[in-house]
């Protein structure tokens, strides 16, 4: 039985999992700021989605 080709590569397993750290540090930090929800939330999304170019540079 042939092993299947995995879903994610390391790299890129590397760098959502670095990516979602961020972006859970950032959401966190902004809600101890503003004690807002939904700003953490969209800190976070903006911060997850904004460093993951960058880290695919970085990481490698």
């Amino acid at each position: 039985m042939p092993l299947e080709a995995p879903l994610l590569s390391v790299h890129a397993a590397v760098v959502f999992l670095a990516a979602v750290i961020i972006g859970l540090v950032i959401g966190h930090l902004m809600f101890l700021h503003d004690k807002s929800l939904t700003a953490a939330v969209a800190a976070g999304l903006v911060a997850a989605g904004g460093c993951v170019p960058v880290l695919h540079k970085l990481i490698g």
